[in-house]
């Protein structure tokens, strides 16, 4: 047998109290997003509080504001992010069963769905308070890898969202009957890529300390919609990569496409995952390609 590493011993709740008859959790994926979004209220916080980062050394919006913006960045989110997942990856089933869309605690919430919620709710935002949309944009999108850090690794404690069938060193036995689902191995146990962690490293960890170093080093608050297009680009690209290592969605599937790419033409094709982050490296790439000085 190959030398692979055995899943830890971790449980995906935090704690657990049982409350007139009621059993109340605190999952370790609910208090990723809790702490992604204090630690993104205090970096856009940092952010505006240091005037010389900005155009004219004149932040977009006052630090105090943050609390209401956060607010809607949430209902973003969760909107987003749920309405996403529905139409993105099971239209089908929530055609025939419509309140499941309403079980958010079963699970099922899509990043670039999300993304598209934060869009809208900050376009609203911007607006309503006459806030430069790009800058505004800036501000949000250096914020977001912590959270995109802690999210992935939740789901790494959670045991979801594993990779493919892999017999490298690091390839870890997830628990659970649909992971040990491996073809052609039989009596043998299942390893697979940790790509939960791939994507904690590439999505939170490198691209976050890009923007971090962007921002207080290189200026990049100054050239509006640069900080924004090397977010998109490079969570794309992250994306786009992982997605070769990451278990394919069951939905897409079959005998004909073992793969489980949601496009394909003669056996070369794109997860839904990559089909989707092409959207956004080439918004990325334009973003940043036409940042320039506020004159």
């Amino acid at each position: 047998m190959q030398a692979v590493l055995n899943f830890p011993d971790l449980s995906p709740e935090l704690f657990s109290i049982s409350l007139f008859g009621i059993e109340l959790a605190l999952r370790w994926y609910a208090l990723a997003y809790i702490a992604g979004i204090v630690i993104a209220w205090r970096l856009a916080v940092m952010g505006l509080r240091r005037p010389a980062l900005w155009p004219d050394k004149a932040p977009p919006m006052r630090p105090e504001q943050v609390e209401d913006l956060v607010t809607w960045i949430i209902l973003g989110v969760i909107l987003g992010g749920r309405l996403g997942f529905v139409l993105f990856y099971q239209p089908s089933h929530y055609l025939q069963h419509p309140l499941d869309i309403l079980k958010v605690w079963q699970g099922g919430m899509a990043f670039h769905g999300g993304l598209l919620g934060v869009v809208i709710a900050a376009a609203f935002y911007a607006r309503r308070h006459s806030i430069p949309a790009l800058s505004l944009a800036d501000l949000i999108a250096h914020t977001v890898p912590p959270g995109l850090f802690l999210g992935r690794m939740a789901n790494f404690v959670n045991a979801e969202l594993w990779g493919r069938q892999s017999d490298l060193p690091w390839a870890v036995i997830f628990p659970g009957p649909a992971a040990q689902n491996c073809p052609g191995v039989v009596a043998d146990i299942c390893a697979r890529h940790p790509s939960q962690l791939y994507e904690a490293a590439l999505e939170g960890l490198l691209l976050g300390a890009v923007l971090l170093w962007l921002v207080y080093r290189r200026g990049a608050f100054r050239l509006p919609g640069l900080t924004l297009g090397v977010f998109l680009a490079g969570y794309g690209m992250s994306r786009f990569i992982v997605e070769f290592f990451r278990q394919p969605d069951l939905q897409f599937v079959s005998p004909g496409n073992p793969l489980g790419l949601a496009w394909h033409v003669g056996g070369y094709g794109l997860t839904m995952g990559q089909f989707l982050s092409l959207p956004m490296i080439a918004l990325g790439l334009y973003f940043a390609l036409r940042a320039r000085p506020v004159t």
